[in-house]
């Protein structure tokens, strides 16, 4: 007879991550929490020894390293970028990978730490939302113009945008409007 154990803490954290994320990315703009605060946690839930990710956040570059995933230098080469913000990263962003509309699921998964409910607001529509939803995001107008232009669907980058243990999902498949 095979038993199996138990879960450990650090498999518990990664499956309540792994669920908060996922729910995020299907209920585009609502909040989900996670059992960790930051960037980490994800991390450790999303990377695997088949990733390449690009990270601007030298405490978290590091301890990505040590799983063995593959950094990237450049943006344009990650299945998943992890940003400390999305100030001044227009010009960077605008080579992230957004698939293509034979293979969609080769665009990146964008990670940042974004503030919740300041900065500009923005309405939500597409699959996941009920009709429209408004939410206010510190994140600037230029940076929604540059992802409108990216993301023509399927093609696209997915974004988990993280305020302490909070999580938004925005997938590439929401249409975003700048208020």
């Amino acid at each position: 007879m095979l038993t199996v154990a138990p879960p450990d803490a650090i498999e518990l954290r990664s499956n309540a991550t792994f669920e908060a994320l996922m729910w995020a990315l299907s209920r585009p703009g609502d909040s989900r929490d996670m059992p960790e605060t930051g960037l980490a946690a994800i991390a450790e839930t999303l990377v695997d020894l088949e990733c390449t990710v690009f990270i601007n956040d030298p405490a978290l570059r590091s301890e990505i390293a040590a799983t063995g995933a593959l950094v990237a230098e450049d943006i344009s080469q990650a299945d998943h970028v992890f940003l400390s913000s999305l100030e001044g990263t227009d010009a960077q962003l605008a080579t992230i990978r957004c698939g293509s509309a034979l293979y969609p699921d080769d665009g990146a998964t964008l990670v940042a730490n974004v503030r919740h409910g300041v900065g500009q607001r923005v309405r939500l529509s597409g699959p996941g939302v009920d009709g429209t939803l408004e939410l206010t995001l510190s994140v600037s107008p230029g940076f929604w113009a540059m992802r409108a232009m990216l993301c023509a669907y399927p093609e696209g980058f997915d974004m988990l945008l993280v305020d302490g243990r909070s999580v938004i999902g925005v997938p590439r498949s929401t249409l975003v409007e700048v208020l």
